[in-house]
């Protein structure tokens, strides 16, 4: 492109600290923020070229939005632009859910917080089920992806299936449906447009042309690919030989090392899988205050999968192990973090060179579509799981003929928050507010319902 200077890293670092500031709203709304500024405004690289990335950024495990800034950090600017990309869009939710989860452990239980918090269960319900028919109405686009849909949601809800195993057997699907030829699997899956500019690549800084930087090198792969094994292994190894399996903070480093390799499928669909676990097998918070979390991720910056701090800090603060709780909950919650999110540089420096060789894999395409298909019956299950545990107080679970159902006893139904569920559902579907608006309105109820003794 003629006529602008490439950015400097310096100056790109001030364009990824702004996106990380103003990245609100979940996947869909960051993807669109980085589409403006990057696209749009900055015109660094084009439409095809974000698509690509975005697209291959979906097959990979963990937040593709987070993974997205770090594939075009790394191309802007090599391994260094990616590593800036990725920490300054992570650091102000780190921040963030970090003083929220102490203002929460020490005053969670005080009326006006809780009634907060209530609020914003309504909200996050409301945003949840959003996701669900925004998700659903792109992916099922034919049968088989609706059986997909349905066999998954059946297959977590009703038998507890593993998360990991539901999307490992739908990109199988995927992958022999594209090799069989079959018609529904030839559709193409990912992210259309994004933006309302469309930009073609000849007319960015990167252009048409792949950066020399991109090729493929098998020695740096090897290196980069273990500096970032180390850093991510490197502690939960220490801990395990220093703690044993038994302590939290290992519980804590293995679980969410393990989700950093299984949870394809987007933020929503790995909150159904920590939610199951954490609250279900590991016990370190209530389904309610799983919802607590979700409220915090959804009104700050960053990746919505930030909420796994705040799920690390609870745990490591009810189990504290000899440390003030709040310093055990403060390591736990920053464990958690690292574990997350350092595979996340190592997927993409060691798997973007060979992305950016892979356009229009049909193969891949359709295994991602597959997935994509499977995640909405997760997220169904995830907004059934949370629809249960907002508006009824207490929930049994149903064991027979090998199902395993959360059943609702109706007679423990919360009328307050079933109308403050309803009201967030009008105030997103048919008012059509944004999810700020949304929790911020549902906040302010929570609090009144509160002060009045209703709530």
């Amino acid at each position: 492109m003629q006529g602008r200077a490439y950015p400097t890293l310096a100056g790109a670092t001030r364009i990824w600290a702004r996106i990380g500031l103003l990245s609100f709203g979940g996947p869909a709304g960051q993807i669109a923020l980085m589409h403006r500024i990057l696209v749009e405004e900055q015109r660094w690289l084009g439409e095809k070229r974000f698509l690509h990335a975005l697209n291959y950024c979906m097959l990979l495990p963990g937040p593709e939005a987070m993974q997205l800034a770090v594939y075009i950090g790394w191309l802007m600017h090599r391994t260094l632009g990616g590593i800036i990309a990725g920490v300054l869009f992570v650091l102000p939710g780190v921040v963030a859910i970090m003083a929220l989860s102490w203002i929460y452990a020490l005053y969670g239980n005080i009326g006006p917080v809780d009634a907060l918090f209530f609020g914003l269960k309504a909200a996050v319900l409301a945003i949840v089920v959003q996701a669900v028919i925004r998700i659903g109405s792109r992916a099922l686009k034919n049968s088989a992806m609706i059986a997909i849909a349905a066999a998954s949601f059946v297959a977590i809800f009703g038998f507890a299936v593993p998360f990991p195993l539901i999307i490992l057997i739908a990109g199988l699907v995927g992958f022999l449906g594209a090799r069989s030829d079959l018609p529904a699997f030839q559709d193409g899956g990912g992210h259309g447009k994004v933006g309302k500019l469309q930009v073609d690549d000849a007319d960015t800084l990167l252009g048409e042309e792949t950066p020399d930087h991109t090729q493929i090198k098998r020695g740096w792969a090897f290196r980069i690919s273990s500096v970032f094994l180390v850093l991510w292994l490197a502690p939960v190894a220490l801990l395990f030989a220093a703690l044993g399996p038994a302590n939290v903070f290992a519980q804590i480093a293995s679980f969410f090392s393990v989700m950093a390799v299984v949870t394809f499928g987007g933020a929503y669909a790995v909150l159904a899988y920590v939610a199951q676990e954490a609250v279900q097998n590991y016990g370190w918070l209530a389904p309610g205050e799983m919802l607590d979390g979700l409220g915090m991720a959804e009104t700050t910056p960053g990746p919505l999968i930030m909420v796994t701090q705040f799920v690390g800090f609870m745990g490591a603060f009810r189990d504290a192990s000899g440390l003030s709780p709040l310093i055990a909950g403060t390591l736990g919650g920053l464990l958690t973090t690292w574990v997350t999110f350092t595979p996340c540089f190592l997927w993409i420096f060691l798997g973007a060179p060979f992305i950016e060789r892979l356009r229009d894999n049909a193969v891949l395409t359709a295994a991602l579509t597959a997935i994509t298909a499977a995640v909405v019956g997760v997220i169904l299950n995830l907004a059934v799981w949370f629809g249960l545990h907002v508006i009824f107080d207490e929930v049994r679970t149903l064991t027979a003929f090998g199902l395993d159902l959360d059943v609702p006893i109706w007679s423990t139904v919360n009328l307050a928050a079933a109308a403050l569920v309803l009201a967030a559902l009008v105030a997103v579907f048919h008012v059509k507010l944004g999810p700020v608006t949304v929790l911020a309105g549902c906040a302010v109820a929570g609090v009144v319902l509160g002060l009045a003794g209703i709530a």
